[in-house]
């Protein structure tokens, strides 16, 4: 499959709320299409809300969904399984650094219930797999498509440097929305 956009979702967030922006762009980088949502800084709606933006674009043209990281909003994990059941298309989440995992900072901040929900939600997601775009290393985890599809649809929208470019814009949304609804608070 190569996609001829993507919906990218990144997030901005301070206090207790963070706000998720969605941008749709085509391969070419053209930006077709935004929307905004929140979730909870430490809770657990982080998955509803990207299923809810990607509904609520209804762009079926958008074959694919890529999230910047796994662990939004201060561990408000998504959910890659259940985010692909709903919204019916690949889905790929995306990071920047090397890492040895979250178990032990899950561990480390939270305990009981929310400890083993957060652990049981972190523990179903696909393995990282490290992939090389415009020299820079980056770290994919995929539903939907194998590990060589996702490196293909990451490596179509990331024109330059190391970032697709459905991310690079869903950034700048989101922290265009936060600082937005900070001013207006």
């Amino acid at each position: 499959m190569q996609p001829g956009r993507a919906i990218g979702v990144a997030e901005s967030y301070e206090a207790d709320a963070s706000t998720l922006a969605a941008a749709v762009v085509r391969r070419d980088r053209v930006v077709d299409d935004f929307g905004f949502e929140r979730c909870t800084v430490g809770g657990m709606d982080a998955s509803d809300a990207a299923a809810r933006l990607v509904t609520g674009l209804d762009r079926p043209d958008a074959r694919v969904l890529i999230l910047s990281g796994i662990a939004p909003a201060w561990f408000n994990l998504f959910d890659l399984h259940d985010i692909h059941e709903r919204v019916d298309r690949p889905v790929l989440s995306v990071s920047f650094e090397s890492s040895p995992g979250l178990g032990d900072a899950l561990r480390r901040e939270f305990d009981g219930d929310a400890l083993a929900e957060r652990i049981d939600i972190y523990e179903r997601q696909p393995p990282r797999r490290e992939f090389t775009v415009d020299g820079e290393r980056l770290w994919v985890r995929a539903v939907g498509a194998d590990d060589e599809e996702a490196a293909r649809i990451v490596r179509a929208f990331t024109p330059e440097g190391g970032r697709p470019e459905p991310l690079r814009v869903a950034r700048l949304a989101a922290r265009a929305g936060d600082a937005f609804a900070r001013s207006e608070s």
